[in-house]
């Protein structure tokens, strides 16, 4: 890069040369003269001396790196490249470790921001929960706290679970209660999908012996049943019956949900005339409920294949049943007849599962039933505990069948309606005698 001097500088120099030059051919002058009027050579080699020393002067001075005007205006119209070129050539320059440390300097210190944040915000709730905790509640937070009590309790007491009609028509001559279970309305959702798929469970208390059930009604909250039952029950012992509806929400593959029930107690109800009314359900965690069973739940699957007239039972497992050994535990298996006309035809059993309540089976067994005796045959499922020393004592039953009645009968209409496959469901247990 060429030396650029000052305006100021230039000048100054200039003068001097200037100076110089002048001084020089005074001198040169003065030497010619003197050796004119002195005579003689020494003047004349004075001067020629003189001469040659301004030459040299002159000569130095041209070499001097004077630019004019023009030139120092390309320089300077040039100059922001050379500044840029020599700015890349400082940061080229800064070795890679301080960048490193630059960075890690940074992140350090977001970190340690990050750090004290946190704990001043955890300092915040600290000292809020310990003013909390140290504050005594006061006779309006204490109000407060009471009605905010007393609106949740009406909340709950609010909750609905629908409503059933029904309607009751006792018959003195026969001795006959006619039971309608007209329609349900504004049931609470049990699916996921905010639907149930409700029916009614109808039996009287306390024996709780007999029980007739509703078809299932399917993906409503309001289904309308108007199917109607006959229980036998002279006059002289009706005033002792409590009329129960249960209403529960059927599911194939586990133990149906109670939705509620309607208990009528018979001795209150005018049976000289024929009765219609609807009524609220109520929880059926009371005691007499249908909630829980007492017996147990068995769960098996049937297949039936109409070209070959098989039908296939596959006995999956049973829980909950009831103790039946001194123990408090029970020797379970299951028994399968096949009975058409009140005879049986055939018999079989699943392996003993030693002291257990809830065994598991899974064992297939196959009966040869035509096409045409399909819908007169009726299947018994028996769970029965293995005794060694004495007979073997019958659990509880589920009958299946067309002639049968409730799940049973369910259970059989879906496997006749879904030929060659198989159709599992959760069945509970009624008595052995019932």
């Amino acid at each position: 890069m060429p030396f650029v001097m000052s305006d100021k500088y230039l000048g100054r120099r200039l003068q001097d040369a200037a100076e110089a030059t002048d001084a020089m051919d005074t001198a040169a002058a003065a030497a010619t003269e003197g050796g004119d009027g002195g005579g003689g050579g020494g003047g004349l080699d004075l001067g020629r001396g003189a001469q040659n020393l301004a030459n040299k002067f002159v000569d130095k001075l041209n070499e001097l790196p004077i630019i004019n005007r023009w030139e120092r205006e390309t320089l300077t119209t040039a100059a922001p490249t050379t500044g840029s070129g020599s700015s890349d050539e400082f940061w080229d320059s800064i070795p890679i470790w301080v960048v490193i440390l630059l960075i890690l300097g940074a992140i350090i210190l977001a970190i340690i921001f990050c750090v004290v944040c946190y704990c001043t915000c955890c300092r915040k709730k600290k000292k809020k929960k310990k003013d909390k905790n140290g504050k005594k509640p006061d006779v309006e937070d204490l109000d407060a706290g009471v009605e905010d009590q007393e609106d949740t309790d009406s909340v709950k007491s609010e909750l609905k679970l629908g409503k059933l009609q029904f309607s009751l028509d006792y018959d003195f001559q026969e001795g006959k209660l006619n039971v309608g279970v007209i329609q349900a309305a504004d049931l609470p959702g049990m699916d996921f999908s905010g639907t149930s798929d409700p029916y009614v469970k109808v039996y009287l208390l306390p024996e709780k012996k007999k029980k007739f059930e509703t078809k299932v009604h399917r993906k409503t909250l309001n289904p309308v049943f108007n199917e109607t039952f006959t229980f036998k029950v002279p006059y002289s012992d009706i005033g002792g019956k409590t009329l129960t509806f249960a209403i529960f929400d059927f599911d194939r593959f586990s133990r149906h949900d109670v939705i509620g029930e309607v208990k009528v107690p018979l001795n209150t109800i005018d049976l000289g005339r024929v009765i219609e009314e609807w009524r609220d359900l109520q929880s059926a965690e009371v005691p007499g409920g249908e909630g829980k069973s007492e017996l147990g739940d068995v769960c098996f699957s049937l297949r039936y294949v109409p070209t070959a007239g098989k039908l296939t039972i596959v006995v999956l497992e049973a829980k909950n049943l009831k103790k039946m050994d001194v123990g408090g535990l029970s020797d379970p298996y299951v028994k399968l007849s096949l009975y058409m006309g009140g005879k049986r035809l055939k018999k079989k059993k699943t392996s003993i599962k030693k002291r257990t309540l809830n065994p598991y089976y899974n064992e297939s067994f196959v009966f040869e039933v035509p096409f045409e005796q399909i819908q007169k045959v009726t299947l018994l499922v028996t769970v029965v505990d293995y005794d060694r020393m004495g007979s073997s004592e019958p659990i509880g039953k589920v009958v299946l069948g067309c002639n049968a009645s409730g799940a049973g009968l369910r259970h059989w209409s879906d496997m006749l309606a879904s030929p060659r496959r198989p159709i599992a469901q959760w069945h509970t247990l009624v008595e052995p005698d019932a």
